[in-house]
């Protein structure tokens, strides 16, 4: 590479051979300093140098028609200086070139991985496509900032639900937190962290009473659909999705230690539920279809229901309970064991939730079993038979 004392008329002077691209030329005047001149006439100025990693570097400093000869020496000393006393000036930038927009994380990184085992992952590109990406998919995932989040959840409230809203937000939340956790050039901080979801008034909420569901049963013995009368108290006993339990084998059912192995659930993987007394004695009246392996067959086809809701609907309906949604049954399955007393982490345990703040939901307590567990105190503890009669120390009136 040749070196000559550049000079304000030797820039001016410089051409580019025409049997090459460009030419470059140390300024043998100022270290480090290099000019590049190309083919088109165009003249750049760069700085030259070596890195913490001893690798030659070239970052372009300006072109030459908008800083002079005097003002690019002048910032290659600047950044000389720095580089002796350890400091790399450009370094910042390099890394700035490494943070991803969004949209490429997403694409290039997020999806593929939660393809490999999140069952919902359609859900999440639909949330993606039309909420995340036109809104923050050309932004680099370092400059989506608190602000832009809470901005979106306040216009965005305007035009849809709590729930709608709130699970953009849970989403941005895990896609920045896997960021963080493969270490993702740039990402140190998630732009949700201390951001509250929205209040959710709008969940429905329905649980059935013991009445209710003997009621319920009655009238599923007098469906069409005979295999109706065993799938749905089997969701009662066991609190199970319904695809869950049309979809269950009785391969997967162990009678000796009285478990149902589920092999994949919501999250992919495998669950197991307790096999209760009452579980045994409805599946001993199950008919069982030769060379068939599954427990809740659609005698037609000797394969599972693809859909049970008509026959669903007019039992229900028979029985004033067309508001009482399948998925309702397992909530009234947690709804039971909690009013008899069982735990939350029974609940969860059973229901195969990751996060007690699910249970929760589920954990429905009746005013009634509630009332009743606050006397329990005063049966306990005779408080009431020690206080004084207050009726007799009233002083009489005398009514004229």
């Amino acid at each position: 590479m040749p070196s000559m004392p550049l000079s304000t008329e030797v820039v001016k002077s410089l051409n580019c051979p025409t049997d090459k691209t460009k030419i470059t030329i140390f300024d043998s005047l100022c270290k480090n300093l290099v000019l590049e001149v190309n083919l088109s006439g165009r003249k750049s100025y760069y700085f030259r140098y070596k890195d913490n990693r001893s690798v030659t570097r070239q970052p372009k400093l300006s072109d030459a028609n908008d800083i002079t000869l005097k003002q690019a020496r002048s910032l290659t000393d600047k950044y000389r200086g720095m580089i002796m006393m350890g400091e790399d000036p450009f370094a910042t930038k390099t890394q700035l070139k490494k943070v991803p927009l969004v949209s490429t994380f997403i694409t290039e990184s997020y999806l593929p991985f939660v393809k490999t085992y999140k069952r919902s992952w359609q859900t999440d590109v639909s949330l993606i496509k039309n909420h995340i990406m036109p809104n923050f998919g050309e932004m680099y995932m370092d400059e989506l900032s608190k602000k832009d989040v809470i901005q979106f959840i306040s216009e965005h409230s305007e035009t849809h639900k709590p729930g709608s809203v709130n699970r953009v937000i849970i989403l941005i939340r895990y896609i920045f937190n896997l960021a963080i956790k493969w270490e993702t050039t740039g990402i140190a901080k998630n732009p949700t962290a201390g951001i509250p979801l929205l209040e959710e008034n709008n969940k429905k909420e329905r649980y059935l009473t013991g009445d209710e569901a003997n009621k319920l049963i009655v009238a599923l013995q007098k469906s069409e659909n005979k295999m109706l009368q065993y799938i749905v108290p089997m969701l009662i006993l066991t609190g199970a999705r319904k695809q869950e339990v049309l979809k269950a084998k009785w391969e997967d059912l162990n009678f000796d230690q009285k478990v149902w192995r589920i092999p994949t659930s919501k999250s992919g993987k495998a669950r197991h539920v307790p096999i209760s007394d009452g579980v045994i004695y409805l599946l001993a009246g199950v008919p069982r279809f030769e060379g068939c392996q599954y427990v809740f067959v659609n005698p037609k086809t000797l394969l599972p229901f693809v859909s049970v809701y008509c026959s669903w609907h007019r039992a229900r309906t028979s029985v004033g309970l067309e508001d009482v949604r399948m998925h309702d049954l397992r909530h009234s399955f947690a709804s039971f064991l909690v009013n008899s007393g069982r735990s939350l982490y029974e609940v969860q345990r059973i229901l195969g939730h990751t996060q007690i703040k699910t249970t929760q939901r589920y954990a429905h307590l009746s005013q009634e079993s509630l009332l009743a567990a606050a006397n329990e105190v005063a049966k306990a503890v005779p408080i009431l038979m020690a206080l004084a009669n207050k009726v007799v120390d009233v002083p009489l009136t005398q009514l004229p």
